[in-house]
Parts: structure tokens; sequence; C-alpha cells
């Protein structure tokens, strides 16, 4: 772990609050301008915007014009969430829809397989282009966090420390969100042990499985987990995934979330 990654525990440093937010990518199908006024209307603070279909890479207009939007309507935008893989492509257009939206911060996914699918090769070449798309970032004074994800270099603990190590950026960063089927005290503890690496939380409910619960159904999880993540000094703490798509329980999971990371 680079030293810009360690913990500071111990030091007398408050942590900023945790936003609650929103990922665009739970209402993929519904148009901008409806997932600001049901993230409005839930009470939360912050919205990733997705490339998947809200924000494609390279229409910088569009991207400008949904930041725009974001912040007329009183919310942030926490950050942009891209599938770029870190394998092959330019950066260059992904960074240029991150600043056009007003994006901090740019998720990207560390390769294409996992970390005990990959051989040494492979592994060095996804490490040297994360750090150079790192560089890049922080040039264009954008965050890069990678996803803490099944399927990349960051599908374990140990991957994803040793990933971040190898980077050795201040710039780089890493999601969290519990893995498939990890038990409550195992996903806290993956989070207790990511420390202050960890910028933003996605929060949902999978149990078992992919099946989508409500929050409230591992509450053991996340009243432990989000309170965690605040002090730990994580910037957002973004709602994914709702059972059924469905925006009228949106307002329900803010509360929760809200509840949990101690918003009134």
């Amino acid at each position: 772990m680079s030293s810009a990654g360690m913990n500071t525990a111990g030091m007398n440093t408050a942590a900023p609050a945790t936003r609650a937010g929103l990922c665009s990518v739970t209402f993929r199908a519904l148009s901008p301008r409806d997932v600001i006024r049901f993230a409005d209307q839930a009470g939360l603070a912050s919205i990733e915007w997705g490339t998947d279909a809200h924000v494609p890479v390279g229409d910088t207009s569009h991207a400008a014009n949904i930041g725009h939007q974001t912040r007329d309507a009183g919310l942030v935008v926490a950050s942009l969430g891209s599938y770029y893989r870190c394998d092959a492509g330019d950066v260059a257009p992904l960074l240029a829809t991150a600043q056009s939206i007003g994006a901090p911060r740019v998720r990207v996914w560390a390769g294409t397989r996992g970390s005990g699918d990959v051989s040494r090769e492979e592994r060095l070449q996804v490490t040297e282009n994360l750090r150079e798309a790192t560089k890049r970032a922080a040039d264009a004074g954008i965050q890069l966090a990678v996803e803490y994800h099944g399927g990349t270099l960051t599908d374990t603990l140990d991957s994803t420390l040793a990933l971040l190590g190898d980077v050795g950026s201040a710039n780089l960063t890493t999601y969290w969100q519990p893995r498939l089927d990890a038990s409550a005290a195992l996903a806290c503890d993956e989070l207790r042990s990511l420390g202050s690496n960890v910028s933003t939380v996605h929060v949902f409910s999978w149990w078992p499985g992919s099946e989508r619960l409500r929050l409230s159904e591992r509450s053991d999880l996340w009243s432990e987990a989000l309170p965690l993540a605040e002090s730990l000094g994580v910037t957002d703490a973004l709602l994914e995934f709702v059972p059924g798509d469905d925006p009228a329980i949106l307002h329900e999971e803010a509360t929760s979330l809200r509840e949990w990371l101690g918003i009134r």
C-alpha cells in the first residue's frame, strides 16, 4: 500500500461527512431529468452519472448540460461511473467528459479478468495502463477510483491492496461494495482493511447471490458498514440497484441510507 493510502487513525483530523447519493445506473431507463428529480425528492445530495446510458463518453456538450441540470437542482456530481477497463484505449475522451460534467472522480475497472485468472504479464499490463491513466487524470485535476468487483484485479481484498500499492499514486482510490455472498461481518472486515483507500461506497442489499432486497433486509450489514465508511472519510455512499428498478421505493431506501449515516 502506498503511503498516500495509509489509514490515518489516531490523527486529530475529523473525517468529512459522507454524502448520501444515487448511481444513475439504478434507473438507466429513465431520462437524466427524471433521475435528478427522483434523487432530489428522496432527499439525496449527489449523483454518480453512468456512461452506460446517461452520459456517453465523448459527448461533452451533453455532459456539460447534465452537470448544469444536476447543480441547478441543488445536487452534486459525485463522480462519473465509467466502464473503462484499463486494458486498451485512450482515456482522454473519458477525462474530457468528466471535466465537462464537473465530476471530481472517475470510476474505472481494473481489467477484464479476475486476479486468479490472469498471467503475470497481463497483470503488469493492466497495472501500467492504470498507472498511466491515473497520471493523466491527475494532470486534468480528476481522481481515478477502481471498482471493487468480481472479474477484475480488484476482486479480492489482497489483490486490490496490491494493485493500489503497485500503482503507488495518491490520485488513485477504490470504491467498495459487499462482495457477492459475503457475510456482513466479512464485508465490514474488508471495508475496514481497505481503510482510507476507499473514496466511495455502492450501497445495495443482494442476498443470496444477486437477489435484490431492500436495504433494511440487510440492516446487519449497513448499520455497521455505513458509519464505518463515514469514519474512514468516504466521500459518497451511493444507492445502486433497488429491487425491481422501482423509483417508487427510492424515498424509503434513501431514508434508510440517511439514517445509517446520521443525516437528518
